[in-house]
């Protein structure tokens, strides 16, 4: 499991200050958890974003 997330989560000093992304986005982990508490469902959250998957969320 963890070397999955290796594989969709990165954290970079010059991408969001060390904020867990997503890889190849400048989208966070932080945002995508907000949008869910929120009561987004996944294909709310990447429609506007197509860089996003579901397999990401």
């Amino acid at each position: 499991m963890q070397k999955h997330l290796k594989q969709l989560v990165v954290s970079n000093a010059k991408v969001m200050m060390w904020k867990p992304v997503i890889v190849r986005t400048r989208i966070t982990v932080e945002f995508i958890l907000e949008k869910l508490a929120a009561g987004e469902t996944p294909e709310e959250i990447i429609e506007p974003h197509p860089r996003l998957t579901r397999e990401a969320i």
